[in-house]
């Protein structure tokens, strides 16, 4: 594989990385486990003081950040810059909470004094963090701004289409580290970022310094990932794909559902694991919902992702766009019915917004993940029926429900096989939101305290009664 910056509005190849070399790599190791061996040891409060460095580096350079996101997978201005912004969120959450969220718990059990048994969060060393190009900055710090906060620390394989979003994450955790008073020796080895080859990914697994093994990517690299970390009797975590349902009811506001579905699907180019995938609309109010997506997929305007008109970004890649485009003519081939809803570029890796509908249950679309501006229409006949469709999939990661009546939308979210479900919007993406998902979507959860927590060691330490001989 080749670490590239190819720029996905113009199709340059601006800049190639060369693949780190199985010394290279040992070394890394190497350098992260003794930084881990002093990190470890030091005062959480201290932790999180880096956190608070790498926000304020953030917060200040926010435009320069978003560009190399624009500048690396096409991703709009605006959103590049949003995504900037929930990174120092979820920085500033671990800062404010961190320390009390590793407090050691007493236990109550039986033939102990109230603090004769605690549990306490002991980090367990280097884990190893496999990282997607559709949110190449919120995805590594999903992951290093708890970890860092428990005590371990970090080594990056990142998507090969953003190395330079990875450089600059692993710059700045290091400046920050040593902004907030680490060694430099230390500093360097709490985030590692490696341009590692795929056959080089066992090799850091296997790697006894490396106690965990974290993945946001595909079904394909998840299984992968997940059956070494196994074999080497590793724990993981994996956020895979989804193929988020979108259920319009019959009480909901209709033209506020659509918008949001115009707005759900389209964002980041539709290169979103929680985007709103299937929009599943009961019958009594299909055809108006219809009508009012299709307008407003029609105004969404492709173009420049730096000029602040552009709506709809390139995908990450012509690779990206060509098999999106072989996804919908294998869909059509098999009886689905499409329409492109607006014009796009010609030059650059521009998908334009689409929409699929009639698509029959042994269409192999309806358990498809399509990543880009693809939308998947359905009719249900009621709300029984949009449930049936909705949990009808291998994903299982978000979801959506829009009715003006909240607790029931509650009550039907209970209904869905999905780690996370949003009423009345389409998706949720927020600092302080744990996320995480079921079925082929993966396993475990990132943020807060379940995020904080996925990779320590929950330790109990229980003080006995020397003289109960």
């Amino acid at each position: 594989m080749t670490y590239a910056t190819v720029n996905p509005y113009t199709n340059e190849t601006v800049a190639t990385f060369a693949n780190a070399t199985p010394e290279e790599v040992d070394a890394a190791l190497d350098t992260a486990h003794e930084s881990f061996l002093v990190w470890r040891d030091l005062p959480v409060a201290q932790r999180v003081a880096v956190l608070e460095q790498a926000a304020e580096i953030l917060e200040e350079n926010r435009e320069n950040y978003a560009s190399t996101i624009t500048l690396e997978m096409g991703k709009i201005s605006a959103e590049a810059a949003g995504e900037v912004d929930i990174c120092v969120a979820m920085l500033r959450y671990y800062v404010e909470h961190g320390e009390e969220l590793l407090t050691p718990r007493f236990l109550p059990a039986h033939g102990y004094g109230d603090t004769d048994v605690q549990l306490v969060n002991d980090p367990m060393g280097v884990i190893f963090a496999v990282e997607p190009w559709n949110f190449p900055y919120y995805q590594v710090v999903r992951i290093t701004a708890p970890q860092l906060t428990a005590g371990n620390v970090v080594v990056l394989k990142h998507a090969s289409n953003v190395p330079q979003c990875a450089a600059r994450m692993e710059d700045l955790f290091r400046k920050a580290a040593v902004a907030a008073g680490i060694d430099e020796s230390v500093a360097q080895g709490l985030l590692t970022n490696l341009y590692l080859p795929h056959d080089q990914t066992e090799h850091v697994i296997a790697n006894p310094v490396v106690r965990g093994v974290a993945l946001t990517g595909s079904e394909k690299a998840g299984g992968l990932v997940a059956s070494l970390a196994a074999k080497h009797l590793k724990k993981s975590t994996l956020e895979l794909g989804g193929a988020d349902a979108f259920i319009v009811l019959d009480d909901a506001d209709v033209d506020k559902a659509a918008d949001w579905a115009v707005r759900g699907r389209n964002w980041n180019a539709g290169q979103v694991c929680v985007s709103s995938k299937r929009l599943i609309v009961v019958d009594a109010v299909y055809d108006r919902f219809l009508a009012r997506y299709r307008a407003g997929a029609a105004r969404l305007v492709a173009g420049d992702p730096t000029n602040p008109s552009t709506t709809l970004a390139p995908l990450s890649s012509e690779g990206a766009k060509q098999t999106l485009q072989r996804q919908v003519d294998d869909a059509v081939a098999q009886g689905a019915r499409v329409e492109y809803l607006a014009a796009v570029p010609e030059r650059g890796a521009f998908f334009p917004p689409t929409l699929l509908t009639g698509i029959s249950e042994d269409n192999d679309a309806f358990h498809t993940e399509f990543f880009g501006p693809v939308a998947q229409l359905y009719r249900a006949k009621d709300e029984d029926d949009a449930i049936r469709i909705a949990n009808d999939s291998p994903f299982g990661l978000g979801g959506s429900v829009f009715s003006k009546d909240i607790r029931h939308a509650q009550q039907v979210a209970r209904k869905l096989d999905t780690g996370m479900v949003a009423i009345n919007h389409p998706t949720i993406v927020a600092a302080d939101i744990p996320f995480g998902g079921v079925k082929n979507s993966g396993y475990g959860h990132e943020l807060i305290d379940l995020g904080l927590k996925e990779f320590v060691n929950q330790k109990v330490i229980a003080v006995g009664d020397i003289d109960a001989l």
